[in-house]
Formats: C-alpha cells, sequence, structure tokens
C-alpha cells in the first residue's frame, strides 16, 4: 500500500510540474500512462498467490489430489470432468507403465486404479456426473440406422444385465460370496448401458450368492439408488432371468436365445425363436461392454484384500473410467474391438446360466407380455413374407 501512494504521489507531482511548453507536456502524459500501466500490471498479474504450493511430486502428488488437499482442492473427491481430464493427462506423463513408452491415457487411469486405492472414492463420486442416461433422441441412433430393429424396438433405450466380478472376503463370510463357481469369491453387479455401450446406472456391492432377479428388485424398490427408469413406454431389454414388467422386456422363456444357439442349426421355424434372436442381438451391447470393462481393468478379475466397503466402490470407479474414455476417445482399440454386432463375449463365471427369477404378479407382466407378442408377430410376418 505505501509503495502505491508513493507512486501516485510521483503521479502528481509530475502531473503538476509538466505545465510548461507542448514537449514537456507530451512526455509527461506518456510517463503517467506508463507508471499506471506499471501499477496495473503488478497489482493484477505480478501479485498472484501460486495455485500449487504442494511439495510433492510424482505419484505422491497424484495421491494428495486424489485424497484431498483442504485448502486447495475442495475434498479432492469432488472432481470435475475438467479437472480429470487433466489429471489423467498428468498420470499420462509421469509414465507409470513402462520407463521408455508413452502410455495411453487409459493405462495410466488403470495403474492409477490399483496403486491408488483412495481415488476409487474420487472416481466413484464423479461417477455421479459420468453415470447417467444422456438424451440421445427419441430413437437410439443405433436403432434407428438398423433394420432388424428400427422397425421392432424403437421403444428400447438400453440393455441390463448382471455379471460377476472378482471380490475379496474374510473366512468368515466367503460362504455368501461364493459365486457361480464354488472356487471362486465373487461380488454381484447389476449395470444398464445405452447402445453406444456407455454405461447409465451400476448397482455394486452383491453377494456372489446373490440371485440377478434379487438384485434387481432392490436396485428398482429402493429410493435411495436413483435408478433411472424407463418414460413413455420405452422399456430396457433384459435376459431370462428378469421379470418381464413395463419398462423390462424378457425374452420368452424355454426357446433358444443365445446368438451361438442359432449358428449352425438351420433356419429359424418358430416366432418365439426369431423374437429371441432378434433379442439376444439388441441385448449383446450390454455383454459386450462388460467385455470392454473386463479386458480394461484387470483389477475385476483379482481383487487385493481391501475392506469390502472400497470393494463396492472399484466396481463404480471403473465404470467411470469406461464413460469417460468412450467420450474422449470414440477410437479407443478395445471399444472398436467389441462394437462389433453379434460379437459373442463369454465370461470366466458362467455368465449365461439362466436363473430362476423371482415371482411377480401376473397383472404386472400382462402389458409387457402383449408389447411382446405383438413384436414377435410382426417380426414373423416380414420373416415369412421375405422368404417368399
Amino acid at each position: 500500500m505505501t509503495e502505491y501512494m508513493t507512486n501516485d504521489s510521483l503521479l502528481n507531482s509530475t502531473s503538476s510540474d509538466s505545465s510548461g511548453d507542448d514537449d514537456s507536456s507530451d512526455d509527461s502524459m506518456g510517463d503517467l500512462l506508463m507508471v499506471r500501466y506499471l501499477m496495473a500490471n503488478k497489482r493484477y498479474f505480478i501479485d498472484k498467490i501460486p495455485c500449487r504450493t504442494s511439495m510433492l511430486s510424482g505419484k505422491e502428488y497424484i495421491l494428495e489430489v486424489l485424497v484431498g488437499n483442504p485448502t486447495r482442492c475442495y475434498e479432492g473427491f469432488r472432481m470435475k470432468p475438467h479437472v480429470f481430464k487433466n489429471l489423467c493427462n498428468r498420470l499420462k506423463m509421469m509414465n507409470l507403465l513402462h520407463d521408455a513408452k508413452d502410455v495411453s491415457v487409459e493405462e495410466g487411469v488403470a495403474m492409477g486404479l490399483s496403486i491408488l486405492c483412495h481415488g476409487t472414492r474420487a472416481l466413484a463420486t464423479l461417477g455421479v456426473d459420468l453415470i447417467k442416461p444422456m438424451n440421445r433422441g427419441d430413437i437410439q441412433p443405433e436403432i434407428e440406422s438398423n433394420p432388424k430393429w428400427f422397425s421392432y424396438f424403437q421403444k428400447c433405450i438400453g440393455a441390463i444385465d448382471g455379471s460377476h466380478i472378482a471380490a475379496w472376503a474374510p473366512a468368515s463370510k466367503q460362504k455368501t460370496f461364493r459365486g457361480r463357481k464354488a472356487t471362486l469369491v465373487t461380488q454381484n453387479i447389476m449395470a444398464v448401458c445405452s447402445h453406444d455401450m456407455m454405461f447409465t446406472f451400476v448397482y455394486a456391492g452383491w453377494e456372489g450368492t446373490a440371485n440377478d432377479s434379487r438384485v434387481f428388485i432392490d436396485a428398482l424398490t429402493r429410493q435411495t439408488n436413483g435408478f433411472p427408469f424407463p418414460t413413455n413406454d420405452n422399456y430396457y431389454v433384459v435376459d431370462a432371468g428378469y421379470p418381464n414388467i413395463p419398462g423390462f422386456l424378457a425374452p420368452y422363456r424355454g426357446e433358444k436365445y443365445h446368438l451361438n444357439d442359432f449358428r449352425g442349426h438351420g433356419r429359424i421355424r418358430k416366432k418365439y425363436e426369431l423374437f429371441n434372436y432378434r433379442h439376444s442381438s439388441l441385448r449383446n451391447i450390454i455383454e459386450r461392454a462388460f467385455g470392454v470393462l473386463k479386458a480394461r481393468f484387470p483389477i475385476l478379475k483379482s481383487i487385493p484384500s481391501y475392506p469390502l466397503r472400497r470393494q463396492k466402490l472399484i466396481p463404480i470407479a471403473c465404470c467411470t473410467l469406461h464413460n469417460f474414455i468412450r467420450k474422449e476417445d470414440r477410437a479407443d482399440k478395445l471399444f472398436t474391438l467389441y462394437g462389433r454386432e453379434g460379437l459373442e463375449v463369454y465370461e470366466e463365471d458362467n455368465l449365461r446360466v439362466v436363473q430362476e427369477g423371482v415371482h411377480i404378479d401376473m397383472s404386472q407382466q400382462s402389458q409387457m407380455s402383449a408389447i411382446r407378442d405383438n413384436i414377435a408377430d410382426q417380426l414373423w410376418n416380414d420373416y415369412n413374407n421375405h422368404r417368399r
């Protein structure tokens, strides 16, 4: 403040002393403008407080950002997408995986996820902004561009399925976490994805012994989960283990369903088989999304001995990164590999086992059964007319 007052006094004295000839007046005016410019520059640019005050660097600096600096990071875990993107680029520059190889963003964040356990909480919180339905128009672009689906499944907005990922549990709780293979300790998660392989809802934390339908009903009925219910007669496609109720279109039970079941078995002979075949090819998007997820994040196949509360966050964190990469890099190799329609994805835990669904009042199924029958009839008529 003293310095600024001194400069102002200098300006005043300069102005009063320069009342002589025109040349001296011009010089004084130039000096006046220059001094005021320097004062403004000092006030607004020179005295800025540096934003980075941390003494750490490398992995320790990233850990501090993820955990949260009380004065600079605002709870650390509430990172906005542009902050997260900068973090990803920093992880890339850190060359976490190899000394001589440039590490891609997804490799860097995957490595960061495995070594920075505190990051799972930050990424799971960021998932609130990244794991949610997006407005993609009245008809999903992938359905509108595919003649096999356009005339029949215009109201479909995504697919739902469950998947088992590796888990760790203490000996006293391992019995409930034994998945479909008794030798594996797993966590059962349910996810919803749109037709561009973006996860729009993830429900994690259930033991491996939990039935898919039970997880499904709990996800829908617990209000705090924020399940994205379909509106305006839209629906998700689900497999036979889920109930066929409004908003959720299931295939016909007791008929061939999976795509591989139809290959090499001659032409389709019943309308129920044809419906299941088209339904399976449409629902296949969720299986391919899980395929990308597990191929990118090996931690989902071998969970370290983290506490159970943290294990619940790991698949959500991975799905957050999955969506981020999908938005930022449409040419990603894994998305390109699994983006092929009809690609069969086989999982180690025998995901294709058809489970018994939970009991649902028949009055709840009549509406969706009528929609299913109408689609099946239309498919069958068009199929027969095309063969003639």
